[in-house]
Formats: C-alpha cells, sequence, structure tokens
C-alpha cells in the first residue's frame, strides 16, 4: 500500500484538522510562523519536522500552556482554535474521538 507524502492541507485533513499535523499548523498561525492563510496543503512530510521545532520553541517561553499567553496571543489562540472546534463539529468531530480508550 502506498502510503501519501504530501499532507492534504489542513481544511482536508480529518475533521477539518483535528489532528497532530492541524493541530501543529494552527500553533504556527497562533505565534506567526505561518500566516493563517497557509493551509501547508502539498508539503512534503518530513518538512514538518521543521515546523514542529519552531513551534515547540515558540510555546516554551510560555510552559506550552494557553493561560501563560500574553494576552494579544491567548486571544488569537481562542479565536482560531475556537473556529477550528466549531468547523469540526459540523463534520462530526467529538472531543470524545480524541480518546485511546479500548473498549
Amino acid at each position: 500500500m502506498n502510503r501519501p507524502t504530501a499532507y492534504v492541507g489542513i481544511h482536508a485533513d480529518v475533521y477539518g484538522g483535528m489532528t497532530d499535523i492541524g493541530r501543529m499548523i494552527r500553533d504556527a498561525w497562533v505565534f506567526g510562523i505561518l500566516p493563517e492563510t497557509e493551509t501547508c496543503e502539498g508539503w512534503e512530510l518530513p518538512k514538518f519536522d521543521t515546523l514542529y521545532g519552531q513551534v515547540h520553541a515558540a510555546w516554551d517561553p510560555y510552559g506550552h500552556m494557553v493561560s501563560q499567553l500574553p494576552a494579544d496571543l491567548r486571544a488569537r489562540h481562542e479565536r482560531i482554535y475556537d473556529t477550528a472546534v466549531k468547523r469540526a463539529r459540523e463534520l462530526g468531530w467529538s472531543p470524545d474521538l480524541d480518546d485511546d480508550e479500548d473498549e
């Protein structure tokens, strides 16, 4: 089976990007690493390793906690994530889908 080597883009990703890559892209938007118009469609998957490092470094001063973000970044985070959650729910996503519990 052939595995895809290029990313489909955040809007075409599962539930509008409710994946690890989608969260990384949204965090990159929050910190201004990527413009909010960048969906990463067509990116080769190894390129995300670089983005991960940039996003991780951007979170470091805030202990990787939204509550520690300055007001402007916290407001941007809230806007971006509220929009993403609303869209994901419209597509049938539920936070319970992220549980790794085996039943």
